[in-house]
């Protein structure tokens, strides 16, 4: 039963973060409408041009937690292997959104209103927690076989 809702969660926020990221890339204004990425008018032109970078990145490689959760949910033994490389994506896609934020803020650089700038670093916060922990999973699932 664990596994089975630890599998739905992971589905429901990876697809937020790779779906998320998806839409930034593809079609920004909806994205900045919906509240999922900074107006470009509220940033440095700099961190607009990073994180659509990051955003084209994130829709190739994001979905691998995605897939690990839907993998999980069936119950297959393969789960772990896209848990480890899609975990470590998300550790360094939310260690890089935190600390890239708080570098630039520190040097002065506008990255978006400070309201959606306090929800960016919890909803990374919480995907980077959500990482660490399938990793550990995964670890601990692979150490069984």
């Amino acid at each position: 039963m664990v596994p089975i809702l630890w599998g739905v969660l992971l589905v429901i926020l990876s697809l937020l973060a790779w779906g998320g990221q998806t839409l930034s890339w593809l079609t920004p204004k909806t994205a900045v409408r919906w509240g999922l990425m900074e107006a470009e008018a509220d940033v440095e032109r700099t961190y607009w041009a990073d994180i659509r970078g990051e955003a084209a990145w994130d829709t190739f490689t994001l979905w691998t937690l995605v897939v690990a959760g839907v993998l999980l949910v069936l119950d297959s033994g393969v789960w772990a292997y896209f848990g480890l490389i899609g975990g470590g994506m998300y550790v360094y896609f939310s260690g890089r959104g935190i600390l890239t934020r708080i570098a630039m803020q520190r040097r002065g650089f506008r990255v978006g209103r400070l309201p959606g700038v306090r929800v960016a670093y919890a909803v990374l916060a919480t995907w980077g927690v959500m990482a660490l922990i399938t990793i550990a999973a995964a670890v601990s699932a692979l150490s069984a076989e």
